[in-house]
C-alpha cells in the first residue's frame, strides 16, 4: 500500500474510532471487568447484521453466533497489509488461549468487496489462516448497511480498472461475549497476547 493510501486509511480508523467512542459516551452499561482493548459495553451500535456465509451461502445474523465470543473484521482478500497481518494475528490468539476457551471464540472476516471476493474463494481465504475462521458477504447494499452500523469506512482507492483497484477500510475489530452482546473494539494493532487474554476473559464471564 502505498503512503497516501495508509494516510487514507490511518484517517478513516481515527474516524471511526472517534465515531464509536462518540457514541459510546451516551451508554452507561460498561461492564466491571477491565479489558486491555476498549470497552465498548452498551453501545449504541453493532446491534444488526445480515449477511450471507461464504461457506453455506445461507443467511446468517447476530444471532447466529451466540453461544460463541464473536471477534468481527471488516476487510477484503486483495488487501496488501491490515487484513493478512490481523488474519495471523487472530490465528495466533486462538493458539496461546486454552484449547477448550479457543472453541467458544468464533473469528469471523466481513468483505467490504463482495464484487471480486467471491464465496468460494472467500471461505479459502479465511481457513487458509485457520480451519475455523468464518467469512461473510453480501450485496453492495446489505455490505454498506452492516458496514454503517458498524461505524466501518471504506471507498475504493488506486482504481485502474473495474477489477484493479485498493479498498482503504477502517482496521478496527470488535468482539462480542457468548449471548451475543458486543464489548470490545479492538485496534488493529493491539498483540496477539493481549486480544488472547480479553477473549478469555469474555469466553468465561
Amino acid at each position: 500500500m502505498t503512503t497516501r493510501s495508509t494516510n487514507i486509511s490511518a484517517r478513516l480508523l481515527a474516524v471511526a474510532t472517534f465515531a464509536a467512542l462518540a457514541l459510546l459516551g451516551c451508554g452507561n452499561d460498561k461492564s466491571a471487568v477491565k479489558f486491555n482493548a476498549t470497552d465498548i459495553t452498551g453501545a449504541a451500535f453493532g446491534k444488526a447484521l445480515a449477511l450471507n456465509d461464504s461457506a453455506t451461502q445461507e443467511a446468517r445474523t447476530l444471532d447466529s453466533f451466540k453461544g460463541k465470543a464473536t471477534v468481527f473484521f471488516f476487510g477484503y482478500m486483495y488487501c496488501p497489509d491490515y487484513c493478512p497481518t490481523t488474519m495471523t494475528t487472530l490465528n495466533d490468539v486462538l493458539a496461546k488461549m486454552k484449547p477448550a476457551d479457543a472453541a467458544k471464540v468464533q473469528v469471523v472476516f466481513v468483505t467490504v468487496d463482495p464484487a471480486r471476493d467471491k464465496p468460494k474463494i472467500l471461505t479459502d481465504y479465511v481457513r487458509a489462516f485457520n480451519p475455523s475462521f468464518a467469512a461473510l458477504y453480501g450485496t453492495d447494499q446489505q455490505t454498506a448497511t452492516v458496514a454503517k452500523e458498524f461505524k466501518i469506512i471504506y471507498q475504493k482507492a488506486q482504481v485502474k480498472s473495474e477489477s484493479t483497484y485498493m479498498v482503504d477500510h477502517s482496521t478496527q475489530m470488535y468482539a462480542f461475549d457468548p449471548q451475543g452482546r458486543i464489548r470490545l473494539m479492538i485496534r488493529h494493532e493491539a498483540g496477539a497476547d493481549a486480544i488472547a487474554k480479553d477473549l478469555t476473559t469474555l469466553v468465561n464471564s
